[in-house]
């Protein structure tokens, strides 16, 4: 069935349909840097100075002047004893913030941990998003999932602008970071399942390049507005950009195909035919699905969204099972689990790594956004000729290198300590980049947003940890967290090579067409590609 989905899709050809799904999906992708990086600006470590209570006649306060900045402070008695207290109100430095949910909440001392935790709620909540995500995503679609969270998320965020107190804005964070999933990575799904063959490698590169674009000008952003409530309000401003194109999105052909919803499937495409001016001489019949393929197919649609959140979590478990039962299946999830995971961590990392390095924080950030940009252009042509497994291990490789050499580097060498940083960064963003790719292209479509969404759910669990790695080792050990990141994205470069290439594969749509492709059998097909008029993949079923 995959090759009849791609045929109709290259005879679509790339029209005013698909022009208007992959802007609306690219943009989702910048609009959600504010709250994805909020953190760097938003709650940021800062000088403080214990406010002491004024002197009265009984007794004095004052500070041990060899634990500056102390969290506790001394008072003295008129009979000579003394006591020590804890601090409970700091005088912030405000030369580089008017304000930040540091200083107006008191996040230091005993409530440190809270500045990181602010930063990690985030991606707590992709981690819990993710998987349900994918298995609502896979089983009511990808449009449903994408406009209902994109909705959700634009009024979350613009209300949790204005929260009173830290517990709401944690719990407002921790919701943010639920629908980030669906509206990044089911936008990225849909986009790459309505992409014919010859455009879907340049699709899938390209499609996040407005993250990068928003890491810029949220590091200009943040220069400009210093006080964090109106900081996140004007960041916040662009999801309110994203809605009215939602009312024009489609169903992915291709997921309504595997749900059994032809009549549905064939609407959209001859849509998508009247708006790209083509016709598609196709009969009903080649949609048909090849039952042999498929394990269920819902009878109705009623039938199809008839169960209770208890039911929703045991599928969810079910899904993620899934994902382990077959050795390709199970080799594509636990590899790109790790990659993931991986990819977190290192990104965020090393985002988030500009106060230990003691670089200007508005430059540093906005240099890292630019430093992703890049891989926007020159990573396409790279994997469409050399493929994606060896880039992405290369990439992965490269990040390795150049931070571990960091910990070597002569002290005070800052260009140079820069340059790896921006070598390092750009390298793990066009690993991240081929991975979206990668991932997308390993999964089958009855399982690809399960897949994908439980690996990017890794991914956040990195991410979480990123912060706590950068703010507590990396304040003790400044080398630490170079090193750290550096093994790590040496390994996943390690695993990677242990997949197989799909640059010339259709998507697998069912679990048994990837387990019975035989990827050493394929053959190199560039005509057929360049005129995207009778792509097929050649296949042989495995012995």
């Amino acid at each position: 069935m995959e090759d009849h989905i791609d045929k109709l899709l290259a005879q679509l050809g790339t029209g005013w349909w698909q022009i208007l799904h992959f802007l609306t999906l690219s943009f989702a992708s910048g609009i959600i840097v504010p709250h994805s990086l909020a953190g760097v600006y938003v709650a940021p470590r800062l000088k403080y100075e214990c406010r002491l209570p004024p002197d009265t006649e009984e007794r004095s306060y004052f500070i041990d002047n060899s634990s500056i900045p102390s969290c506790n402070y001394f008072v003295l008695y008129e009979d000579g004893t003394q006591n020590e207290a804890p601090c409970t109100e700091w005088d912030f430095d405000n030369s580089t913030f008017t304000n930040t949910v540091t200083s107006e909440f008191g996040l230091t001392c005993q409530r440190d941990y809270l500045r990181a935790t602010y930063q990690s709620m985030y991606m707590i909540g992709v981690l819990v998003g993710s998987p349900i995500n994918g298995i609502l995503a896979d089983r009511y679609g990808r449009k449903t999932m994408f406009t209902g969270s994109s909705v959700l998320y634009a009024i979350l965020a613009m209300v949790s602008c204005w929260l009173p107190n830290i517990p709401s804005l944690l719990a407002f964070r921790f919701l943010l970071g639920t629908l980030h999933t669906s509206v990044l990575k089911t936008g990225y799904i849909l986009a790459m399942e309505i992409a014919s063959p010859k455009i879907r490698s340049i699709v899938g590169i390209t499609l996040f390049a407005p993250w990068g674009l928003g890491t810029i000008a949220w590091g200009g952003l943040a220069y400009l507005m210093r006080s964090w409530r109106y900081l996140l309000t004007v960041g916040s401003l662009p999801c309110l950009v994203l809605l009215p194109p939602l009312l024009f999105l489609d169903e992915s052909p291709r997921w309504l195909l595997v749900k059994g919803r032809h009549a549905h499937a064939f609407g959209v495409l001859k849509k998508a035919a009247r708006w790209n001016k083509v016709t598609l001489p196709i009969d009903f019949n080649v949609l048909k699905l090849d039952e042999r393929n498929v394990e269920q197919v819902p009878k109705t649609r009623d039938q199809a969204t008839d169960f209770d959140w208890k039911t929703i979590v045991k599928n969810c478990a079910k899904g993620i099972l899934i994902l382990l039962r077959t050795p390709r299946l199970r080799l594509a999830t636990l590899v790109m689990v790790l990659d993931y995971f991986v990819l977190g961590m290192v990104f965020f990392g090393i985002s988030l790594s500009g106060g230990n390095l003691n670089f200007d924080i508005f430059s540093y950030v906005a240099l890292m956004g630019l430093a992703e940009v890049p891989c926007f252009t020159v990573l396409y042509p790279i994997v469409s000729h050399f493929g994606r497994r060896l880039p992405i291990a290369i990439c992965y490789t490269v990040t390795g290198v150049v931070l571990l050499m960091q910990p070597f580097l002569p002290s005070g060498n800052q260009q140079l300590v820069m340059f790896l940083v921006l070598t390092g960064k750009m390298a793990i963003s066009a690993a991240f980049q081929g991975c979206n790719l990668y991932a997308s292209e390993l999964f089958p479509t009855e399982v690809r947003t399960s897949g994908v969404g439980t690996s990017f759910m890794l991914s956040r669990v990195g991410s979480a940890i990123a912060p706590f790695i950068t703010d507590y080792l990396g304040v003790t050990y400044p080398w630490a967290p170079s090193v750290v990141f550096g093994l790590a994205s040496a390994s996943a470069g390690l695993a990677t090579l242990r997949l197989w290439e799909t640059r010339w594969i259709s998507l697998p749509d069912t679990i048994p067409q990837l387990e019975s492709t035989n990827f050493l059998h394929l053959k190199k097909n560039s005509n057929k590609i360049a005129d995207d008029q009778t792509y097929t993949a050649e296949s042989k079923v495995l012995p």
